[in-house]
């Protein structure tokens, strides 16, 4: 490029100007470069301060607790008896902070690196009331719903093995990733110290190593939570356990749900229907040779309702498990669904693909849930479905023009919806601002 330039320079300007243009741009360049260099290192630098100082405090804490009962209690020396009320203070401040400080360490890690660590916590079942009017909340009786549930709050903080592991991490913290991130605070406070002091060698130092440090020191938060914070194998073994255990039930009240819907309509459609068909030919059997023209139209009414019979029959078994997915899969039968909804809908699918059929089931099932819901409770004009499949998942999103709002309640479709997908490891993911648009990102994981 440099070549290219003197050449083109040295045609117009002559050698020597040509030369010195180049040397002008390059340096130019180079200096830029460094100024940007400079600017990336002054925001780490800040930023890192920053959150060190938040990860000091955070991890601190606890010590700063236990640290004030010491302090109080030297203070009181001369009366013996104070040691004990501050120790039980300092150990109920201790149970009181450690899952707050757990679950703030989790957030920050989470917002700084995009690393989740699972909290792992027991969570409160339903209650429920009976018909003696107390409410069961698994263990015991309760006269209101909010006794029942604090009840149950308070024996799981104490059968909790999460518990443990956040007094753990509370005592492991502020001698790992918390003495790290006191570096930049300190070197700060060194040097302020310093230079009050009239001791500046002191105060260059402890400058140097706090702006040295600063993009660094909170850094060690992360492998330290991860570790220590992270569900241990048994209890996210239990977790697994619970969630199968939860969804086998889900399954089996889904399916006696449906056994029961198939069961009422084959009575009062098609059954209905065949009997009253079976009547009107004996009826037209016996007339035939006495009023023919009456025969006849009984014979009429007779495959008009054979008919009727024959398409509810088709639209229970579609209702069951549509023909199209079986013969052509899951997109085609997403583009059938789109076709038949009143909405404006469009369907995106990057490439043709089998599934297992309980996996395409499932989807096409939500699909068509999705677009009931755009056209009931949103309101909307028009949806867009795009199918895709990456290395690892098959992805559905479902996206409607409707007013938005939805929310996932605890006996709504959507939460039916979400435990139908979780059987197969899948997720739901809703956004559904008020006024719209509402997107529903189904994503199950697949080979």
């Amino acid at each position: 490029m440099a070549e290219r330039t003197v050449g083109w320079g040295q045609a117009y300007f002559g050698p020597d100007l040509a030369e010195f243009a180049v040397r002008v741009v390059q340096s130019e360049i180079t200096n830029r470069s460094e100024e940007e260099v400079s600017m990336s290192w002054v925001k780490s630098a800040c930023v890192g301060f920053v959150r060190a100082c938040v990860v000091t405090v955070v991890s601190m804490l606890v010590p700063a607790v236990w640290a004030a009962a010491v302090t109080v209690a030297i203070w009181w020396a001369g009366n013996p008896w104070s040691w004990i009320p501050l120790v039980v203070l300092a150990c109920v401040g201790t149970l009181a902070l450690s899952r707050p400080v757990c679950q703030m360490v989790r957030s920050l890690v989470a917002k700084w690196t995009s690393t989740v660590i699972p909290a792992g916590y027991l969570e409160v079942g339903p209650v429920t009331q009976m018909s003696t009017g107390y409410w069961w909340n698994g263990t015991s009786y309760s006269r209101t719903s909010k006794e029942a549930r604090e009840d149950q709050e308070l024996r799981l903080r104490f059968k909790d093995p999460a518990n443990w592991r956040d007094l753990r991490f509370i005592a492991i913290a502020p001698f790992t990733a918390g003495l790290v991130a006191a570096i930049p605070p300190a070197g700060v406070v060194a040097g302020v110290l310093g230079f009050s002091q009239s001791v500046p060698l002191v105060g260059v130092l402890g400058l140097v190593v706090a702006i040295g440090s600063a993009p660094y020191a909170w850094r060690p938060i992360e492998p330290v939570a991860v570790r220590f914070l992270r569900p241990s194998a048994a209890m996210a073994l239990a977790d697994r356990v619970d969630e199968l255990t939860a969804q086998r039930a889900d399954t089996t009240v889904a399916q006696a749900a449906e056994i029961r819907r198939i069961e009422r309509d084959l009575h009062d459609g098609a059954q209905a229907r065949l009997v009253v068909l079976g009547l009107s030919l004996a009826t037209a059997e016996k007339l035939m040779e006495t009023d023919p023209a009456q025969a006849r139209a009984l014979l009429r009414e007779a495959r008009v309702g054979a008919a009727t019979s024959l398409t509810e029959l088709r639209e229970l078994v579609r209702g069951i498990n549509p023909p199209v997915l079986n013969e052509r899969g899951l997109v085609d039968a997403v583009r059938a669904l789109a076709m038949d909804s009143p909405l404006e809908t469009e369907v995106s699918a990057e490439v043709e693909l089998r599934l297992d059929p309980p996996i395409e089931s499932a989807l096409y099932f939500g699909i068509a849930e999705l677009l009931t819901n755009a056209i009931k409770h949103a309101h909307a004009a028009r949806a867009h479905i795009s199918i895709a499949r990456d290395d690892t998942a098959i992805v559905v999103e479902v996206e409607d023009n409707g007013r938005g709002g939805a929310e996932v309640s605890a006996e709504g479709g959507l939460a039916g919806l979400r435990r139908r997908l979780a059987v197969f490891d899948g997720t739901l993911d809703l956004t559904s601002p008020a006024g719209g648009p509402t997107r529903a990102r189904m994503t199950v994981p697949c080979e």
